[in-house]
């Protein structure tokens, strides 16, 4: 017999009634008030007796909830009155709460797992594990293995309350609503955060719950609740309660509804469900989002909820939304990894659809996301994107995948943000278009690639489009437009702030994308899918109107003013320049367009075959070696060290090239509708850059009309064809630039046209969204062996040199322009000269370099059309070498070359603006090195060079009588 009693022993059978009125001390079933203090009292001034006090609360707990298991009501009121003795303890002794941790714990478990389904000691169990959250620093977890498995296991029942499926509405809803209380206290605790192992293992359980109510809540009613969830937390103090030292900490106490009273409804549970998530997205970080992202994937899996897409979107925002600021990042990020595990699967699965969807919502809502690696998101979609494509060409996922790639554009962070990304689209696009399809070994190899091509296209619009609606301040369309694309950030913030006079925060605006990055993409127009070919004529027609960066003024349809020159006339002079020079991007860009228009309208095959990449010393076939190009530079192995990729690029163009036919055959490949689109995207390059359009494109039109004049009776319908292409666009330039007599002469011929002879219309389209296949519209099979020759193009070009509006927004008269309009022209020469000018050359638009010396590359070439190389025969003329010495005395200027090279990921953090032409990702950016100026020169000097060279003031052209001997013409662009 054990005489002696510990004194911890008696302080605790003190607290409790004696056994005859334990059933009488309801309802609330709590230890002697009393008692209980002097226990408390000893325990905090002894703290080595509670490791001793707490064996034996476990000790008699366990055996009390096996027998409440069994039906015993006596056990039942013991074990609630031990668990209120240990929250008392917990309680009163938390700076010593290590030591009674583990049999609290222990104690717990041993009652959630006996006695889970009796919400009384539910709650009574919550209420000491939330006292326990409250004071404990979490150091046991991870740390004791006893103890972190007692404690999952304790986590596991709460949740599994949190998420009760009892039938009984009334009952369910106060279940979960005690799992919750418990759920709650585990969030808000060091426990959950002290170990990063642990804190994965926690999550893991903790999220199961949360997205269970969430998704069977109503959207109407999540959305509401989530409205006010930062506004009105659930108590101020636990908004602040992880700040607070552990002594001023108060835990919170969890009761049942009184029986007679209304039960918690369900919109109580969901705003429960929805308080626990935004805590826990307040306080974790970048990593420890990633886990809970993962442990959401993972629940979704076993309960089935991407079939909710409405729900999985719905989380994703405001997952983005409650995290914090530097890490919400990592949402869409974790989205497209989860997106990319599945990218295999035969067909799209509910998880494909809502993982897609989810990646939208998240773009596409205000909520900023910085920090965010813009550049490996876009390839990984666009990776996804070509993989489905691969797998099934008529995936249902493509528009969901179109429409995401597209949300990118809606947070712009960084000027060069949406030319980055559209960079990283237009290689892959030239990726696939340049890889061979007539090796494919599988028949739906070319529909895939074609699918591919019209997903990235659709993608790269949407990009743009979505940049241009989310672009803050955004002004009038045509003023954003006619900014110069090299104008400096900061200019264009004084731009926006002075123009309506008001002052305003200045906001960046984003760099237009560059000529010489869409450069790439025009010989999609020549593809040899037609639905390849009209989605990008469709694109194209978009870049030249909205978005290619202009510095002459565009001429809306039905205007009634003719193109303005510019009022400065060094100005005019300068632009004029460029554009006779040929080595900005946007004349580059036009020329290769009408040099494609020509190509399309004229070559005999578009199919292409296995062909190498173009060897330094000319062309790969042999057809090709004959041709002589002037680009410009003095040797062809100088002029051909790009990237692989710009190789088998210009080897798309050769081979174009080899199937040139000097005269249209009845075997030209072009249909109606590609006529009609060769007629829209010329008509868009008139309106939006008329005097570019004008001076290089007129060649190229009275080359079209020479391929006509054919003797194959089968090319018939193509000769007509052409010639109704070239009157209606003679027609639109005619009213472009005021010119009667050429709208007269056009409209004559026009009234002549067969009757079958129209173009198909073109379909309406949304910008920027997937669509199906345009389907082509191929010439009637009706008796049309009529000969219809059309307008005159040597009538509509004295009519055009004719005109005071173009003579005087060129500034060059009327026999200059004969020259230079009536100029012999070829698409290789358009090509190449744009596709291959050394890079060595000068920009005109290069920073730090005086704006006379900008010119002097242009000046061979303002009043005619002949090339440099045509002055070669001239012993010694007035040319560049003359006004670089005359100009500020400068010996020398070195303008060197260096890689562009870009991190493999951009973020958003910490980007400037490109600020000069040559900024693409596919071309060398251009060094601004000064050589050391040399004393000045003598006054005149400079204008008496100008003046030779016929700038400035009309003079008799001292070059004239040797630029017009017909021997000597050279091609150009």
């Amino acid at each position: 017999m054990n005489i002696f009693t510990p004194n911890h022993v008696q302080l605790l059978n003190a607290c409790y009634p004696p056994t005859s009125a334990l059933l009488t001390s309801g309802p609330g079933f709590n230890p002697n008030s009393q008692e209980l203090s002097k226990l408390t009292y000893y325990a905090l001034n002894h703290p080595a007796k509670l490791t001793k006090l707490g064996s034996e609360l476990d000790k008699r707990i366990k055996y009390e909830a096996r027998k409440a298991q069994a039906g015993n009501m006596r056990s039942k009121v013991l074990v609630l009155m031990d668990l209120a003795v240990y929250r008392a303890l917990a309680t009163e002794c938390r700076r010593d709460i290590a030591l009674l941790s583990p049999s609290l714990m222990s104690s717990i478990g041993e009652v959630m797992r006996c006695l889970s389904q009796d919400l009384e000691v539910a709650a009574r169990a919550a209420s000491v594990f939330t006292a326990w959250t409250t004071y404990t620093d979490g150091h046991l977890i991870g740390a004791d293995a006893t103890f972190t498995q007692d404690y999952l296991a304790v986590l596991q029942r709460f949740s599994e309350l949190a998420s009760s499926s009892a039938s009984d509405h009334e009952l369910r809803n106060r279940t979960r609503l005690v799992g919750f209380g418990a759920i709650m206290g585990a969030l808000t605790s060091e426990a959950l955060y002290n170990d990063s192992a642990q804190f994965r293992e926690q999550v893991s359980i903790l999220m199961r719950p949360i997205l269970v109510n969430i998704f069977q809540a109503d959207l109407h009613t999540l959305s509401e609740q989530a409205h006010h969830i930062k506004e009105s937390p659930i108590s101020p103090y636990l908004a602040e309660f992880r700040t607070r030292p552990t002594m001023e900490r108060r835990a919170a106490s969890i009761h049942l509804h009184i029986d007679g009273e209304r039960g918690p409804s369900n919109k109580d549970v969901s705003n429960a469900a929805l308080h626990a998530l935004s805590s826990l997205l307040d306080h974790v970080n970048g990593g420890q989002l990633g886990y809970i992202m993962r442990s959401a994937f993972d629940n979704l899996d076993g309960l089935n909820g991407w079939i909710q897409k409405e729900h999985c979107c719905w989380l994703a925002q405001k997952t983005a939304d409650w995290a914090r600021y530097q890490y919400r990042y990592a949402v869409p990020t974790w989205l497209v990894e989860r997106l990319l595990e599945s990218q295999e699967t035969p067909t799209a699965t509910p998880q494909h659809t809502a993982l897609v969807s989810m990646i939208t919502t998240v773009f596409s809502s205000p909520t900023p996301l910085i920090n965010l690696s813009t550049s490996d998101i876009i390839s990984n979609l666009i990776t996804f994107l070509i993989k489905r494509t691969h797998v099934n060409a008529h995936d249902t996922l493509l528009p969901s995948l179109v429409e995401c790639i597209s949300s990118l554009g809606c947070h712009v962070y960084y000027a060069d943000q949406i030319q980055d990304l559209a960079g990283e689209l237009i290689s892959r696009l030239t990726a696939i278009e340049t890889k061979d399809i007539s090796s494919a070994s599988k028949p739906e190899h070319n529909q895939s690639r074609a699918e591919s091509i019209r997903c990235l296209l659709a993608g790269l619009l949407g990009l743009i489009v979505s940049a241009n609606k989310h672009e803050p301040q955004q002004k009038q369309r045509r003023d954003s437009r006619a900014r110069s694309p090299t104008m400096s950030i900061s200019s264009r913030h004084r731009v926006s702030s002075e123009t309506d006079g008001v002052p305003r925060e200045r906001v960046p605006r984003r760099t237009r994308v560059l000529p010489s990055i869409w450069h790439d993409t025009l010989s999609l127009l020549c593809d040899p899918e037609y639905a390849v070919r009209a989605d990008y004529a469709d694109a194209l027609k978009f870049y030249l109107a909205e978005e290619m960066p202009k510095d002459e003024e565009p001429v809306a349809e039905g205007s009634e003013q003719a193109p303005q020159p510019s009022e400065d006339e060094v100005q005019r002079a300068t632009n004029v320049a460029m554009i006779l020079q040929g080595s900005d991007g946007g004349t580059k860009l036009v020329q290769a367009v009408h040099a494609y228009c020509y190509l399309l309208a004229t070559t005999s095959a578009l199919e292409r075959t296995v062909s190498p990449q173009p060897s330094p010393s000319g062309r790969s076939s042999p057809s090709a070696s004959s041709r002589k190009f002037d680009t410009g530079a003095s040797d062809v192995a100088t002029r051909r060290s790009y990237a692989p990729i710009r190789g088998r690029k210009l080897s798309v163009v050769y081979r174009l090239l080899d199937r040139e036919t000097p005269r249209v055959t009845a075997s030209a490949s072009a249909n109606l509708s590609d006529y009609a689109h060769i007629l829209d995207v010329q008509t868009v390059l008139h309106q939006q850059s008329p005097v570019r359009a004008l001076m290089t494109g007129v060649p190229a039109l009275l080359a079209m009309a020479n391929t006509t004049e054919t003797e194959d009776p089968g090319a018939s319908q193509h000769v007509a064809a052409i010639h109704l292409v070239l009157a209606e666009l003679w027609l639109r330039i005619g009213k472009i630039w005021k010119c009667d007599d050429l709208v007269k002469l056009a409209e004559a011929a026009l009234s002549t046209k067969p009757a079958w002879l129209t173009l198909p219309p073109s379909p309406e389209a949304q910008v920027g969204t997937y669509h199906p296949p345009q389907e082509p519209v191929d010439f009637p099979t009706a008796d049309n062996d009529s000969i219809w020759r059309g307008v005159d193009a040597q009538s509509a070009i004295m009519s055009l040199i004719s005109s005071a509006n173009v003579q005087r927004a060129t500034g060059i008269d009327q026999q200059g322009l004969l020259r230079r309009l009536g100029a012999h022209w070829t698409a290789d020469s358009a090509l190449l000269d744009a596709v291959e000018k050394s890079s060595s050359t000068s920009s005109l638009k290069d920073e730090g370099v005086s704006p006379l010396l900008k010119i002097t590359p242009a000046l061979m070439r303002v009043e005619n059309n002949m090339s440099i190389a045509s002055l070669a025969r001239s012993t010694r003329g007035v040319g560049v070498t003359d006004l670089r010495e005359a100009l500020e005395g400068r010996n020398s200027v070195t303008l060197s070359s260096t890689a562009l090279a870009k991190p493999a990921s951009i973020s958003t953090a910490d980007h400037g603006s490109s600020v000069y032409e040559g900024g693409s990702r596919l071309t060398p950016t251009r060094s601004r090195n000064r050589a050391k100026r040399a004393p000045p020169t003598r006054p005149g000097e400079v204008r008496d060079v100008l003046s030779k060279l016929g700038i400035g003031k009309q003079t008799p052209n001292l070059l004239k009588s040797t630029l017009q001997r017909p021997d000597q013409r050279q091609v150009t662009a």
